[in-house]
């Protein structure tokens, strides 16, 4: 009897040799579908450098897999036979290729699975889904260890994934004596002298083909792409693993939570991109990482620091995704419908942080976590932007960003959407925060030490606004019962002050 020939879809964010469908098929009788889906493409506005990263990226890994004997079905994205839509090309491939069954690794987006769950259900021929193992913790394994837990906190969570992979663990404990030095990893960053620059790579034929594709397709989306350096294949996200593991990770630790206005990536890694469409393990990153810890490179509390953001946070998302879709999308629990500032499009502001912020992700699709959760996120949520626009701002902007990933980061942990299922506050700062972890506020216009009045910085009163509005929904909270204990001493004499300087803030916005 003949074996049956497989269609494997391979996913812009499947782009690992050893992904399962892969594994499942044979080079010598299957083939591969990859389609560059306007339908995909168009899912939000989304980066010029984002859609160049990562239909870069799939054609590298294409050609790759014709070297290594695949036959590949490519759909670019203008070719005339390309319908736009990836479950249609999956319908037309069987029929061109003559397929007796799909195997596809399950999608990392929830619409996209269960539309592809619909196809298969009403085809003439097995749809195989199979479960995406480039990830430590299981669908199941999530639900069971979120199962009777009153609050779901990626603290305990990342314990777990400690004690499942054996990273920095002696024996049953953790190396150090300690799970989490987090407390050592906040310290504020006075220059920009010496900080090394990620790697940047300069973009070949393909890429370059690529970029004029979305110059001409995509022209009115944002960002630039002259400054684009992104690696697109595994290779070269393994020289960005290198130069990171070297030059930066022993100093990452310490000033993870810092900001300055002239750089734009401090000790940061940049390698999320790389690792969530697959050009790089993760697991196999966080050895490199202990192994610099074992070999006295890097100091514990910048391994564990960057390990925990892998295993712990990454995994943690991931698992909350997936066990509250799809109603987790629509959750608002401040009730928020402002609409996005139009200067998260322009940068035209004059609060110096959120407009070097903006200008950063305009010119290079990143900004790290905290730059995302305590300016643009803390601003929004502040202020009460509809949740759902700021998710989607988020998910077009940054290169990173794919809905698994950034929408529990986006609806949970930035704007508390979620009302504490992934985390116990809402992370609101006033502008002390950010003067205490960033240069921005000396070349403002705004003055970070007045708290009320036309020049004082507009986190200083909107976070007391914030605080008052939603009393209701926050003071059960027992970490925020100190912080309601001081505004009833200072309502009185400033509350209406604070109230008008907000009002006469958002009117500005209008």
């Amino acid at each position: 009897m003949t074996p049956d020939r497989a269609l494997i879809p391979i996913f812009g964010d499947q782009l690992s040799h050893d992904i399962a469908s892969l594994r499942a098929g044979s080079h010598e009788r299957d083939c591969v579908l990859m389609v560059e889906a306007t339908a995909e493409a168009c899912y939000a506005p989304y980066h010029k450098q984002k859609l160049a990263f990562v239909f870069s990226a799939m054609r590298h890994f294409a050609a790759e897999l014709r070297s290594r004997g695949w036959e590949v079905l490519y759909r670019e994205l203008n070719d005339p036979l390309n319908s736009g839509d990836l479950a249609q090309e999956i319908e037309s491939a069987v029929r061109s290729i003559a397929a007796d069954r799909v195997i596809f690794t399950e999608p990392g987006k929830w619409q996209l699975r269960e539309t592809l769950i619909e196809q298969g259900n009403e085809s003439d021929i097995p749809y195989d889904m199979l479960e995406d193992d480039r990830f430590l913790c299981t669908h199941a394994e999530f639900a069971a260890w979120a199962q009777g837990r009153k609050q779901l906190r990626m603290e305990y969570f990342y314990r777990e994934m400690r004690r499942k992979t054996g990273l920095l663990m002696d024996g049953d404990a953790p190396v150090g004596g300690q799970w989490n030095f987090d407390a050592e990893n906040r310290k504020p960053l006075g220059d920009a002298s010496g900080l090394p620059a990620p790697v940047q790579f300069t973009p070949d034929t393909i890429t370059q083909a690529v970029m004029l594709l979305v110059e001409q397709n995509f022209a009115e989306n944002f960002g630039a792409l002259d400054s684009f350096g992104f690696g697109v294949t595994a290779a070269q996200s393994e020289s960005a693993l290198e130069h990171f593991i070297e030059h930066a990770l022993p100093r990452f630790g310490d000033y993870q939570d810092a900001m300055l206005q002239d750089s734009r990536f401090l000790y940061h890694s940049v390698l999320s991109q790389y690792m969530n469409v697959g050009l790089v393990d993760p697991i196999a990153v966080c050895r490199r990482a202990e192994a610099a810890y074992h070999s006295g490179h890097a100091p514990l509390n910048a391994v564990e620091g960057f390990i925990r953001q892998i295993i712990g946070w990454r995994e943690f998302v991931r698992g909350i995704y997936w066990h509250f879709m799809p109603e987790y999308l629509e959750m608002n629990h401040f009730e928020h419908t402002r609409p996005l500032p139009e200067f998260y499009w322009t940068a035209e502001t004059d609060m110096a942080c959120l407009k070097s912020d903006i200008e950063q992700t305009r010119d290079s699709a990143y900004a790290h976590h905290i730059q995302r959760l305590m300016l643009t996120g803390n601003f929004a949520m502040l202020v009460g932007v509809d949740p759902q626009q700021v998710h989607e701002w988020y998910l077009a902007v940054y290169a990173d960003a794919f809905e698994w990933v950034e929408a529990p980061n986006t609806l949970g942990m930035s704007q508390f959407a979620d009302g504490g299922l992934m985390s116990s506050k809402p992370y609101a700062a006033s502008g002390n925060y950010i003067k205490r972890m960033s240069d921005y506020c000396g070349g403002c216009r705004y003055k970070v030490a007045e708290k009320t009045g036309p020049d004082a910085c507009p986190f200083n009163y909107l976070y007391w606004d914030f605080l008052s509005r939603h009393r209701e929904k926050l003071e059960p909270n027992t970490r925020l019962r100190p912080i309601y204990r001081t505004w009833d001493r200072m309502k009185e004499t400033r509350g209406p002050e604070i109230r008008a300087d907000t009002e006469r803030f958002l009117n500005s916005l209008r």
